[in-house]
């Protein structure tokens, strides 16, 4: 997910009562809910482009025992810090060490929890594993949880400000928040049963949800070395099965630049259903590969090309 959503799942939970248990429980909730994605700052991402990352950071381990444990740490010193130069604070409120450590995993936890919905997927035992996890239940920016979540903060604020009652409304906020993705992971799953029972073979199957229409879902999987795509509704339809289409990776220079190529590497590391496509022209030629998941994508930034020269030797490889 963005970090504005991520954000917004801190502070709502923040907002439901969590912020007044102790001093900085509001700041911890909300860099908890965002600090996994401090990878993008130290180069641990298999990509350039840094759309993709969720290694470490965001695994069982990093994200879930390590970060909560380092921000923890971070605001115990400013704190203290705060308090050995005589600062006031506006709260009124104690610091209680361990209900901050609380709320840093808590925050922590919604962070790889959010992102496991997405369709680009949490390498959740990671170092251990690169294998990438998700449950496609949510589009990677998704307007209803924005929607949602920014109106039940802003009002909690204004009530909360006018000395009235103000944490009901982020608590229900929470709670549909929660039936929302229930709600989604269920169509996921009956859209990809639908897909195991039209095409039996299907294997990796992901089901993207429409951007808006959160309801739709573009269903794409491996069959073999190609991949086929259909659409699924609310309805429980599946709508016709695309052509196979092959996903080329066994093209010989896809096959040499592999070997000579770290950043193609680096780059299939995250793919999970990497698709080449082969431009020849007189001498030599084009490749660029991308990922079924996101569509014909030959164009799209999450892609990764290279030129091939006339003795059919990858030349110079950059990112798009």
């Amino acid at each position: 997910m963005d970090n504005f959503t991520h954000s917004l799942a801190g502070w709502a939970l923040g907002q439901a009562g969590l912020k007044t248990t102790t001093r900085k429980g509001l700041a911890a909730l909300i860099l908890g809910a965002n600090m996994p994605d401090i990878d993008v700052f130290f180069g641990s991402v298999p990509w350039e482009p840094l759309a993709m990352h969720r290694g470490f950071t965001h695994s069982l381990v990093g994200g879930i025992v390590v970060m909560p444990s380092l921000l923890f740490g971070l605001l115990l010193m400013l704190d203290r810090w705060q308090v050995a130069r005589g600062a006031s604070f506006r709260s009124g409120l104690a610091m209680h060490p361990w209900r901050l450590l609380g709320l840093c995993y808590l925050g922590a936890l919604t962070h790889p929890l959010l992102d496991l919905q997405t369709t680009y997927a949490v390498q959740l035992l990671s170092p251990f594993s690169g294998a990438w996890f998700h449950s496609d239940s949510l589009f990677i920016i998704d307007v209803w949880l924005w929607s949602l979540l920014s109106l039940a903060i802003a009002w909690s604020r204004g009530e909360e400000k006018a000395g009235r009652e103000w944490r009901r409304v982020p608590m229900l906020a929470v709670a549909a928040m929660l039936a929302y993705i229930a709600f989604n992971l269920g169509l996921s799953q009956t859209a990809r049963e639908r897909v195991l029972a039209a095409s039996p073979a299907a294997g990796d199957v992901f089901a993207s949800p429409d951007p808006v229409l959160s309801w739709r879902r573009e269903m794409v999987w491996r069959e073999g070395d190609c991949y086929r795509r259909a659409r699924f509704t609310i309805s429980g339809s599946l709508g016709p099965l695309s052509a196979c289409a092959p996903s080329g990776m066994d093209h010989p220079w896809v096959v040499r630049a592999r070997a000579d190529l770290p950043e193609l590497r680096r780059f299939l590391g995250w793919s999970v259903l990497p698709q080449a496509y082969v431009e020849r022209g007189r001498c030599g030629g084009r490749v660029k590969v991308s990922d079924a998941r996101y569509g014909d994508r030959r164009d799209s930034r999450l892609s990764f090309e290279w030129f091939v020269g006339c003795e059919q030797i990858p030349a110079k490889a950059r990112p798009d």
